[in-house]
């Protein structure tokens, strides 16, 4: 049992130090070398558990996509209006991005290996069954199509991700992007969101939920 708890704990260490890896110099400028030394285990022991890069980059993705499914299923079981739910689930997203480095590298990763299944496949399609539910229950202003507003959180955390990748080394004056993406959605509420539908407000919660309520 020893031996085993071991070994996970190892295979951990091995796709967190991974993770950082592929975050900061990409698939290509990542090999088994660096990610052995920054995790400080021998190269034959980060073999033994992952035999290629591809195999490690993996790992990587899917413990990414594990923590962003858990995030959506978390988010979108909690009961309110489909446009809040979107609104929280694009600040859920970007809390990931900012804290959780699998999300980011695997949103990296997947544009650096095609054919791996975009880090979107796993939220769009609840954005746009949301907005089209928001339309349908006319939480969006007229003239104002779901396709629209997808488009525009496809932009959004596109943004998030941009802005975080950019922010390195600015240290804690930097505002963090959750925050940042909040105030965006505050100015976006006003054009996409019918009077009764939307009252942007500083939240008092604790949890991304409550930078911006209905």
């Amino acid at each position: 049992m020893a031996k085993q708890d071991r070994a996970v704990r190892t295979r951990a260490a091995l796709v967190q130090a991974a993770s950082a890896q592929f975050d900061r110099d990409g698939y290509d400028g990542t090999s088994l070398a660096k990610v052995s030394r920054a995790a400080g285990i021998s190269l034959g022991a980060l073999t033994f558990h992952f035999s290629s890069k591809s195999e490690l980059a993996d790992a990587v993705m899917s413990e990414g996509r594990a923590l962003t499914q858990a995030a959506l299923l978390q988010v979108t079981a909690r009961p309110g209006p489909a446009l809040r739910t979107v609104v929280e689930l694009t600040l859920e997203l970007t809390r990931l991005l900012e804290e959780e480095t699998s999300v980011r590298s695997s949103l990296r990763l997947a544009r650096e290996r095609p054919g791996t299944g975009g880090w979107s496949d796993i939220w769009l399609p609840a954005v746009k069954q949301l907005l089209d539910q928001a339309h349908a229950n006319g939480q969006l202003q007229g003239g104002t199509r779901p396709a629209d507003v997808t488009m525009l959180v496809e932009y959004l955390t596109a943004g998030a991700e941009a802005y975080l990748r950019g922010r390195r080394g600015a240290g804690s004056t930097s505002e963090s992007g959750v925050a940042q993406l909040a105030s965006v959605w505050r100015l976006a509420l006003s054009g996409v969101s019918t009077a009764e539908n939307a009252c942007p407000a500083d939240g008092e919660g604790s949890g991304a939920e409550g930078l911006i309520h209905f």
